[in-house]
């Protein structure tokens, strides 16, 4: 038997995370479109620019006081940083919201019994909508952080998002890459990123399939010898 029992979270900070889960993926999506503003239109664009950095700050103390609620009902203290890690992640880096859907994959591989076909399929719904997501933050990161680089290849937004379709499909065909170190940091926490989505749409299709086949079998009359 391990000696490091699995961490389960209290009832109430499971309530917590069911009754938070909808408002907060609206919240994510409100800083996605409050940073695009920013960094899609001009400095001189008002009042647009002076909202959109309203938008984003306020959904940010959002997420931050969803942070500290979820440390309280953990009980864990200072545990908390190592055991939920991608909590604090997400805090600091906002924009990589869409990965806590990995959370759910794993917990779909952590189950005993057989989850039934329609999970598996929100699984990978969910994993394409968090590609999506990643995908168009990433690219308003690398065209904020490349664009005027004086030796750039992403010129223009439109640049940015092939750049990132290459990369999360991990095909990478060198026309568009960052030069900059903080461009090239984004690109390398996609790349991660995107075998990660990339695992769990891949694993949730296989299983799926797998659990296709096995009750086919378990349907066919036994055959006679």
């Amino acid at each position: 038997m391990s000696d490091h029992p699995v961490h389960r979270p209290p009832a109430r900070l499971t309530r917590w995370e069911q009754r938070t889960e909808v408002p907060l993926f609206v919240a994510g999506l409100l800083f996605l479109t409050g940073y695009a503003v920013r960094v899609l239109t001009p400095h001189t664009a008002e009042p647009w620019n002076d909202l959109a950095l309203t938008l984003v700050w306020s959904t940010w103390l959002l997420f931050l006081v969803d942070y500290v609620t979820r440390l309280r009902l953990s009980g864990l203290g200072s545990r908390f940083l190592r055991v939920r890690w991608l909590d604090t992640v997400v805090l600091i880096l906002p924009l990589l919201r869409p990965l806590r859907m990995v959370k759910v994959y794993q917990a779909v591989q952590r189950r005993h019994d057989r989850p039934r076909l329609d999970l598996y399929a929100r699984v990978m719904a969910y994993a394409g909508m968090t590609a999506v997501l990643l995908g168009f933050a990433a690219s308003l990161a690398v065209y904020h952080l490349e664009h005027r680089a004086s030796d750039a290849s992403i010129r223009t937004f439109g640049d940015a998002v092939w750049w990132a379709c290459a990369t999360l499909t991990t095909v990478g065909y060198g026309d568009a890459t960052p030069v900059t170190f903080w461009g090239r940091t984004v690109a390398a926490g996609l790349m991660a990123c995107g075998l990660a989505l990339l695992g769990a749409v891949t694993g949730s299709f296989s299983s799926w399939l797998i659990q296709v086949f096995t009750r086919e079998d378990e349907k066919r009359p036994p055959e006679r010898g």
